[in-house]
């Protein structure tokens, strides 16, 4: 298989790691007889810096034009001023809409192996093999805000607006999915509060009559949110809106014990996609050669499943990786008398392929 591939390194520890996930997919190809072609392309901080825009036109065209986005981070301190007008996660917005990648995929699987650096119990995390389907281009995050008034009265407001066909689309998704899984999708909502959620509801209802041997249950998201942290096992896919996911599946990762190993893929009704890890840009180790690959390098792993159709090597990936953690090779955030640098750790993966 021929295949064009943009990279999108990105803020902070994001060329790092997106290096590392360059080189598996590099040894992958080698061994299957692939012909993986990379382009690198500006996106977020290094934009602005470079371009004035967190994504130049460049960026987008290249995009939208290759079979797969693989993308490390965006963000950190030297642009973290709320007031500015262009900020790097617009870059990132921007790419979702522009690519019209309108689900995110997080899976949740803590390995056996790193039981002990979750804070939880390991009872608690026994079992847990999730998947959250996050809307990704609707709810708060794109309606209409501002502000009026002033003084004391001055007030600001930000609008959480979903049409059914946005709904529906992404709910159709998660049923899909959960087809190829345990057949349970969990929709979570705020139905007793916002009329927004009522829709979604109503929706995911509708979708749920026309899904023979898939079971429908509704949750509220609060609610939801004490069941990741006391049964996350009996979550299989769920599906929510934007915002909601948003803080959901960054909670999740305290399932698995580093934000540094989950993996996620944005995605459409197409093939192509944008995959990246779910950490961000931490500027506070970038350069130092410490930060975990793992997440960047399953996502990989994700983008050869779903942008490529290559199971095999997908699959491939993510045992190779299981191996090195389960034999002891680990970065400082997974503690550890010697811990692993960012490179060494790739290569501990690499060697375990096949």
């Amino acid at each position: 298989m021929n295949a064009n591939i943009v990279l999108l390194p990105g803020d902070g520890i994001g060329p790092e790691v997106v290096n590392e996930s360059r080189l598996v997919l590099e040894a992958v190809a080698r061994r299957h007889g692939h012909r993986f072609e990379f382009t690198e392309h500006l996106l977020g901080g290094c934009a602005i810096d470079a371009k004035g825009t967190a994504m130049p036109d460049g960026t987008l065209a290249a995009c939208l034009a290759a079979d797969a986005v693989l993308l490390g981070a965006v963000g950190g301190p030297k642009w973290d001023d709320p007031t500015a007008k262009v900020r790097p996660e617009q870059g990132l917005l921007g790419l979702r809409r522009g690519m019209q990648l309108y689900a995110n995929l997080r899976p949740v699987r803590p390995l056996p192996a790193l039981e002990h650096i979750s804070p939880l119990k390991p009872e608690r995390i026994r079992g847990v093999d999730f998947l959250v389907v996050r809307e990704l281009t609707g709810g708060l995050y794109f309606g209409e805000r501002g502000r009026k008034g002033s003084g004391e009265g001055e007030q600001a407001f930000d609008t959480m607006i979903y049409s059914k066909a946005e709904i529906r689309r992404v709910v159709k998704l998660a049923f899909k999915l959960a087809k190829g899984r345990r057949g349970l999708v969990t929709s979570i909502d705020k139905a007793n509060v916002l009329e927004s959620s009522r829709l979604w509801r109503q929706v995911a209802a509708e979708e749920g009559k026309d899904q023979p041997g898939i079971r429908l249950e509704h949750q509220l998201v609060d609610s939801a949110a004490m069941r990741l942290v006391t049964h996350a096992a009996q979550f299989d896919v769920l599906v929510t809106e934007n915002m909601f996911g948003d803080i959901l599946t960054d909670e999740a990762a305290v399932l698995a014990g580093s934000l540094g190993l989950l993996p996620s893929a944005s995605l459409g009704d197409g093939t192509k996609g944008v995959y990246e890890p779910i950490h961000g840009s931490a500027p506070d180790i970038a350069g130092k050669g410490i930060a975990n690959p793992v997440g960047t390098i399953l996502s990989a792993a994700m983008l050869l499943r779903h942008s490529l159709g290559l199971e095999t090597e997908a699959a491939e990936i993510e045992q190779a990786v299981e191996r090195a953690l389960k034999e002891g090779n680990h970065t400082a955030d997974l503690g550890g008398k010697q811990p692993l640098s960012t490179s060494r750790m790739g290569q501990a993966i690499q060697q375990r392929l096949g």
